[in-house]
């Protein structure tokens, strides 16, 4: 008896441990077998680096010499919100006649900074309905009744939508 309850008291903490266990995503930029911190300034030129790492993650809005590699790992625990724990960005500039590399940068998630969202809201004019308004407010309006707009502009003699 002893025996099945130490057994159960262990599989029971067995469970809960393993329910805790975090679930890792990896997304974006993946490295195989080249990395993007292998690229060479002088040496590597837009064709090299693409034939190399493949297309980039994004690229820069206002300078399409600008490359970025992105590849991050988020952790989720049970029911909580996914926490990013890892991020690496390789920022890889490109001369604009040359198409030669001139920089390569590395970023992490260190380097990011956070940017607070307003959260309020534009108002819209008018005022907001219930519910009791919005269903009650479209009875007799003349959705079964038959038209008489007759004389209106825009409607044909006879004619009953």
């Amino acid at each position: 008896m002893l025996r099945r309850a130490a057994f159960a008291a262990l599989s029971v903490s067995l469970l809960a441990t393993a329910a805790c266990t975090p679930i890792t995503t990896y997304s974006g930029f993946q490295a195989i077998e080249a990395n993007p911190k292998d690229v060479k300034v002088g040496e590597d030129s837009k064709s090299s680096v693409r034939g190399r790492l493949g297309s980039p993650s994004a690229t820069s809005t206002f300078d399409p010499n600008v490359w970025f590699y992105i590849d991050q790992v988020k952790e989720t625990v049970a029911f909580r919100k996914p926490v990013t724990t890892r991020r690496d960005v390789t920022a890889i500039k490109f001369d604009k006649d040359s198409e030669q590399v001139v920089s390569v940068d590395q970023l992490s998630l260190k380097d990011g900074k956070v940017i607070a969202f307003n959260g309020r809201e534009t108002p819209t004019r008018g005022r907001e309905l219930t519910i009791i308004e919005q269903l009650i407010g479209s009875v007799g309006r003349g959705g079964m009744l038959p038209n008489s707009d007759e004389g209106v502009p825009g409607s044909r003699p006879g004619d009953r939508r």
